[in-house]
């Protein structure tokens, strides 16, 4: 996975260390050095040294001779999520609509072909997919993914659709590509989206735009129903006007946070005396 660096300044080293934490998901937990070097593509003796230093730097533990992430990698996506104020903003809001719907609510921002969810508030309900922050779906068979899509420019659109996902899972729903700049036409046209079981069955969902301060679309929000306790009509009716509601007030007062003033801190020389 590494050498994809053309720059200069490119560091191999960092890009190995990278594609070594991103091998592990969720049906790969825990793996040996050989299964983590034949992921990533490297020689054995290298991967040793990357797990090793990710093990001193504690982004990975060892045990009986198999390798696992730890909850510090947390940090490094948490870390771009804090940096947005995004989280904090939505969390309540979120929270109100679960509240409101009794249905779980998400945010996700586009990677490549694939949506990953930045935050979410859950309710206890047998739905097919488990979700959670950092969760990835292919973009085109989602509510949030189509939000997202329809929001990119033509070229840009087509550039992102020839991307591989990432995910793990199959992305063709029997719709050609002209049905999907169809659909998402009329997503940018009207300002949600729906899934109604094209991720997997039972779960069925609508999605809006977060916008930030420049109405650029930034995010989406969702919500999540099971299919079989609640119909599309039910769907739009009622959760549809609160969510609208909801990502309206979290792109306001995000708007109003990316204005606030920035302090900036300024270094004095060392040795440098004070007032």
């Amino acid at each position: 996975m590494a050498g994809r660096g053309t720059g200069p300044d490119f560091v191999e080293a960092l890009a190995r260390g990278l594609d070594v934490l991103a091998c592990f998901d969720a049906d790969h937990r825990s793996m040996s050095l050989t299964e983590v070097a034949t992921a990533v593509g490297l020689a054995r003796p290298t991967a040793r040294r990357l797990l090793l230093t990710l093990e001193e730097l504690g982004f990975v533990r060892s045990s009986g001779g198999a390798f696992q992430l730890t909850p510090r990698v947390l940090t490094l996506g948490m870390a771009y999520v804090g940096a947005l104020g995004l989280w904090d903003i939505a969390r309540p809001h979120l929270e109100a609509l679960v509240a409101r719907t009794g249905e779980s609510s998400s945010m996700a921002q586009l990677d490549g072909s694939d949506i990953v969810y930045v935050a979410r508030v859950s309710v206890p309900k047998l739905i097919a997919l488990r979700v959670e922050i950092g969760t990835r779906f292919p973009a085109a068979l989602t509510s949030q993914g189509k939000v997202l899509l329809a929001a990119l420019s033509p070229d840009r659109l087509a550039a992102t659709l020839a991307e591989p996902s990432r995910s793990g899972l199959p992305v063709q729903v029997g719709r050609t590509p002209d049905q999907l700049c169809d659909e998402l036409t009329a997503v940018r046209a009207r300002g949600w989206a729906l899934a109604d079981e094209e991720l997997a069955p039972g779960v069925r969902s609508v999605a809006v735009p977060v916008r930030d301060r420049d109405g650029a679309v930034q995010a989406a929000m969702n919500v999540t129903v099971h299919a079989a306790e609640t119909t599309t009509e039910q769907l739009l009716r009622e959760h549809l006007p609160l969510l609208l509601r909801t990502a309206g007030e979290v792109g306001a007062e995000w708007a109003l946070w990316q204005s606030r003033p920035h302090v900036q801190v300024s270094r004095r020389p060392a040795g440098s005396a004070t007032a």
